[in-house]
């Protein structure tokens, strides 16, 4: 029994140690006052606390972009065109070919393939290019790094990156007004030009020339719409800054140009790494007049260079003890400035009541001032009749007989 006595009190001993060392000691129930303004900002703070640490949820679970810029050190000398664009004009009267800066003429036969189309878009596809015309302007500079989730804002469901296919049953009666060129073929990876003019291109020893002389002057329309436009290897759900573009015009000879600066970028995301080509577009049209000395070539050129600067697009997450900091400095943070509010706003408003106690108690305090004449000191009839009853001394009055 006494060791068993002995135990109990090395653990009651112990216990009154730890105690001892508490650094938050608890305040007894009895010294702790509830009032009804500590219980309603009590529930605000718990609120307003719950609110940011719902938000920096949130915030945690999004990641971040990270861009780093470097010397493009990438040896393959080749890349490849994407194109899918529709002309309006026969496929006989066009030809399409690259011609690169060191004058080497690189043809297309084999790669490019032209198909008789309708320049008049269907009713699906309609719906298509204007709800594609309306992300285009609500994002602008969005590179469909994530999904296109403003498409189905529109339409109520994900659309596809890529116009549709024509409805045939629509222009069954129709005959073709206009070329379909689609394909891809590979480049040298210097400055070079994508064109499409009229005439089949020829090969020449001394440059490059296309049988323009076979075609029609009153045939000539480059009105065209670019249902797609890339440099490199295709990847679904990427957006480029010429899809779904669409120029027409009126007028025979016309000249479209465009001035492509490619930049190679490489895109690392939690889920998938690509490489990708992003590019700039600097647009340019004119109408030639050789006797108003408007000169050049009727068509539409497509002038591409490269950057020596590539970029690096790396998805992060946010690390978990940065999230854990944040997360107790805001739960603290409100906590500690929610209870100096709570006590500056009490001490103000006993100190304003303590001002009002007191001017009031000195208005009860001070008494009602008298007028002037009530205050005049009178002598009263008592004391006028023990005046004259009260003798002179030495002197008698004598009775009236």
């Amino acid at each position: 029994m006494e060791a068993v006595s002995d135990g109990v009190r090395k653990r009651r001993s112990a216990a009154k140690i730890f105690k001892e060392f508490d650094a938050f000691p608890k305040v007894a129930q009895d010294y702790q006052e509830t009032s009804t303004s500590g219980g309603t900002v009590s529930i605000l703070v718990f609120l307003f606390i719950g609110i940011l640490v719902i938000s920096e949820v949130i915030y945690y679970m999004q990641t971040d972009i990270i861009y780093r810029y470097e010397v493009d050190k990438d040896a393959d000398h080749k890349i490849r065109i994407n194109i899918d664009m529709t002309v309006a004009m026969d496929c006989d009267d066009i030809g399409a070919d690259v011609l690169d800066v060191s004058g080497t003429s690189i043809p297309t036969d084999n790669h490019l393939k032209m198909e008789p189309a309708f320049f008049k878009m269907s009713t699906k596809q309609f719906d298509w290019w204007n709800a594609f015309k309306q992300f285009r302007k609500f994002d602008e500079g969005y590179r469909s790094l994530k999904e296109l989730s403003q498409m189905s804002l529109i339409f109520g469901h994900a659309l596809p990156t890529y116009i549709p296919e024509v409805d045939k049953k629509e222009f069954a009666d129709k005959d073709h007004d206009s070329c379909r060129i689609y394909g891809n073929v590979e480049v040298n990876k210097v400055a070079g030009n994508f064109h499409i003019t009229a005439g089949k291109s020829i090969p020449h020893p001394r440059g490059h020339a296309h049988l323009s002389s076979m075609v029609s002057e009153l045939n000539y329309n480059f009105s065209h719409r670019i249902d797609l436009l890339s440099f490199g290897d295709p990847h679904p759900g990427l957006i480029n800054p010429m899809d779904g573009d669409l120029q027409i015009t009126d007028q025979g000879y016309q000249m479209f140009q465009y001035y492509i600066k490619i930049v190679p970028t490489y895109i690392q995301t939690l889920r998938d790494n690509m490489k990708a080509n992003q590019f700039s577009v600097t647009q340019r049209s004119r109408t030639l007049n050789h006797m108003k000395g408007s000169h050049g070539v009727a068509g539409i050129f497509f002038k591409y260079d490269f950057n020596a600067v590539s970029v690096r697009i790396n998805e992060q997450r946010r690390e978990f003890g940065q999230f854990f900091v944040r997360l107790c400095g805001i739960i603290g943070g409100v906590f500690a400035t929610s209870g100096m509010l709570h006590s500056f706003v009490g001490l103000l408003a006993d100190f304003i009541m303590c001002q009002i106690k007191k001017k009031r108690a000195d208005q009860m305090k001070v008494p009602a001032k008298q007028p002037l004449l009530e205050q005049t000191p009178t002598t009263p009839a008592s004391f006028q009749q023990s005046a004259q009853q009260t003798p002179t001394p030495g002197v008698t009055i004598l009775p009236q007989t």
